[in-house]
């Protein structure tokens, strides 16, 4: 099977394409350039913008695939151009969606692909949105292939996944709790969320590569563990070897400090949810969590304890921290 990944070395793809070569798949990479230590050894790169349409039609004028994956496309723009460019060059294209895509706020905490698409707080979510429903148009109009995927909270290990952490130094929260300083938590740390290891995602998303009964479908794929905030946090400590102290401070709040965190909290991680599975296990049938979040987070700190040049601090973050719980003690 030929497949061209369009990104492929992010948090997410990069387990992917990582699977896809140990499973003997003629893997393609399409990016920049700009991670490709992080790239299967065996997988062929080409190195380009996909924003770029004709430069991209020139560098695979002679390619088709059976596949092709945007890892990177998050905008309807996005989305028409690669129409320009794949429409007649591939069997199957999958696009990754985002679970923060579904309805906020919900009118239940369980979570299935039937639950509606609605996200007023977050542009990134209502992007993914528009992107899911101009494919879809596309696919009932003209027949084109396309596959939708909804990861939720996926990481990895160059990743340290929290609701509040710097999103450009993700080493900043281990920083903080080793240096024993508090941890700021939204809410009352209660709501559930759900945290999926890249290695799992990838095992339940290659059966949809090449499954032409997967055409015109849309999946979620997350992992089956339920833990709260609280729980969250302190697992993390604890993969860090620290005990912390929490602080507990109402998201609306939080907010008013910066008003960017407005759809990550409010339209995505502030949110209780619980996520019904059972579809891409019928797709996917050996799928199961194999990764728990505890095993998880410790591989990723004992990859940035072993990779020291990674241990990066976001002083501005830290900072916004520290003045979030000086004023609200």
């Amino acid at each position: 099977m030929k497949v061209l990944f369009i990104g492929g070395t992010g948090t997410i793809s990069e387990a992917v394409s990582k699977l896809s070569m140990e499973k003997d798949i003629d893997l393609y990479l399409f990016n920049r350039g700009n991670n490709n230590q992080f790239a299967p050894n065996k997988a062929t790169i080409i190195k380009g913008n996909i924003r770029n349409q004709e430069e991209v039609k020139t560098q695979l004028k002679d390619h088709n695939f059976d596949v092709v994956v945007n890892w990177i496309a998050y905008k309807p723009e996005h989305i028409k151009n690669d129409l320009e460019i794949f429409r007649d060059k591939t069997e199957q294209y999958i696009f990754i969606s985002s679970a923060s895509a579904y309805q906020k706020p919900q009118s239940s905490y369980l979570i299935d692909e039937s639950t509606p698409l609605a996200n007023p707080y977050w542009e990134y979510s209502q992007n993914k949105i528009a992107c899911e429903n101009l494919l879809m148009a596309e696919y009932r109009r003209n027949g084109f292939p396309v596959t939708i995927v909804r990861p939720s909270h996926t990481y990895g290990y160059r990743s340290i996944p929290a609701a509040l952490n710097s999103s450009k130094a993700p080493w900043s929260l281990i920083d903080r709790m080793r240096r024993r300083k508090k941890i700021l938590v939204h809410g009352d740390g209660s709501s559930l969320w759900t945290m999926t290891h890249n290695t799992d995602f990838a095992r339940a998303f290659l059966p949809l590569m090449g499954n032409i009964q997967a055409i015109g479908h849309a999946f979620q794929i997350t992992s089956d563990e339920s833990l709260n905030w609280n729980q969250i946090f302190k697992l993390i400590a604890k993969a860090a070897g620290v005990e912390i102290e929490l602080l507990h401070v109402a998201s609306e709040k939080i907010i008013q400090y910066d008003q960017s965190l407005r759809g990550t909290l409010l339209g995505d991680k502030a949110v209780s949810v619980v996520f019904d599975n059972s579809k891409i296990k019928r797709f996917a049938p050996d799928y199961k969590t194999l990764i728990p979040f505890a095993k998880g987070v410790k591989k990723s700190i004992d990859w940035f304890d072993n990779n020291r040049e990674y241990q990066t601090v976001d002083e501005d973050w830290n900072k916004l921290i520290d003045k979030i719980i000086a004023e609200n003690k």
